[in-house]
């Protein structure tokens, strides 16, 4: 299952479906955007088996000059993303796709902090069962407490992932 409705946070189940349509999407991406792209990444919690998610697909594309992020949009367009901008999230160009909303890219230039951080955590979650656990517990604790206020949702989930991040050497 994959869609998230606006105003709206819910967690399913971690299933293998959610790799098969990174790939899938993964393999569109790079068809229909080739050298513009360096890496397309699977990040976010559908990346890490046995942890439930948001039902919507998260992307890190790399880019070698995030000037390139701009010339990306009319092919993502054509894939059904619709181009959001770089003033919704710090230092990457966002794009969206489906109502709701199924998949959503965060396109970074290469060597992007945020970038880094995002694929550490994720990283580190894959290697360490007592983390995934602890921050599953979290999620499904605070998708309860902030079903409708998905803002919320995600800055209470921020003092957890800093920790990891501060225990791997990001200050």
């Amino acid at each position: 299952m994959l869609g998230l409705p606006k105003g709206k946070v819910f967690l399913i189940a971690w299933t293998a479906e959610w790799e098969k349509e990174f790939i899938w999407e993964k393999t569109q991406i790079e068809n229909e955007l080739g050298e513009l792209i360096l890496a397309v990444h699977h990040i976010g919690s559908t990346a890490v088996k046995n942890l439930s998610a948001k039902p919507i697909i998260d992307i890190g594309i790399e880019l070698k000059d995030y000037q390139h992020g701009s010339e990306c949009v009319q092919g993502l367009e054509r894939l059904g993303y619709a181009y959001r901008g770089t003033n919704i999230l710090p230092d990457r160009h966002y794009f969206s796709k489906g109502e709701p909303k199924t998949h959503q890219i965060h396109m970074f230039q290469t060597g992007s902090l945020y970038l880094e951080k995002i694929l550490a955590f994720r990283d580190y979650l894959l290697k360490n069962d007592a983390a995934l656990n602890e921050y599953q517990e979290l999620k499904v604790k605070l998708s309860q407490k902030h079903e409708k206020d998905k803002l919320l949702y995600t800055d209470e989930k921020t003092e957890f992932i800093n920790s990891i991040l501060d225990s791997l050497g990001f200050n």
